[in-house]
C-alpha cells in the first residue's frame, strides 16, 4: 500500500488543526489509513497530510476535483491550493 504526503498552505495553521479528527475521517473515506499531519517548523501557514492510501487512482482524482464532500471540509479548514502530491517511491 503506497504511503503520499500531501503538502499545501492553511489560511491559518490553529484553524487547520482543530479540524484533525474531521480531516482524517474524509482522508479515511477516500481510501486513506493511518492519517498523520505536520506543520513546518519555520512558523509558516504550510502543512502537510502523509497517509496510507489503498486506491491510489482515486485519492489523486479526489485531490484533483474535490467533490462536495471533501471541499466543504477543505474550506472549513482554511485549505489553500494548489495541493502537491507525493507517493512514497
Amino acid at each position: 500500500m503506497p504511503r503520499i504526503v500531501v503538502t499545501h498552505a492553511v489560511e491559518d495553521v490553529a484553524r487547520w488543526l482543530e479540524g484533525k479528527a474531521e480531516r482524517a475521517a474524509a482522508v479515511e473515506g477516500l481510501s486513506g489509513s493511518n492519517v498523520s499531519d505536520y506543520v513546518a517548523e519555520d512558523g509558516s501557514n504550510n502543512v502537510a497530510i502523509s497517509c496510507d492510501v489503498s486506491d491510489l487512482a482515486a485519492m489523486q482524482a479526489e485531490l484533483e476535483s474535490p467533490s462536495p464532500e471533501v471541499a466543504e471540509p477543505m474550506q472549513k479548514h482554511g485549505v489553500i491550493p494548489p495541493l502537491t502530491v507525493y507517493v512514497q517511491a
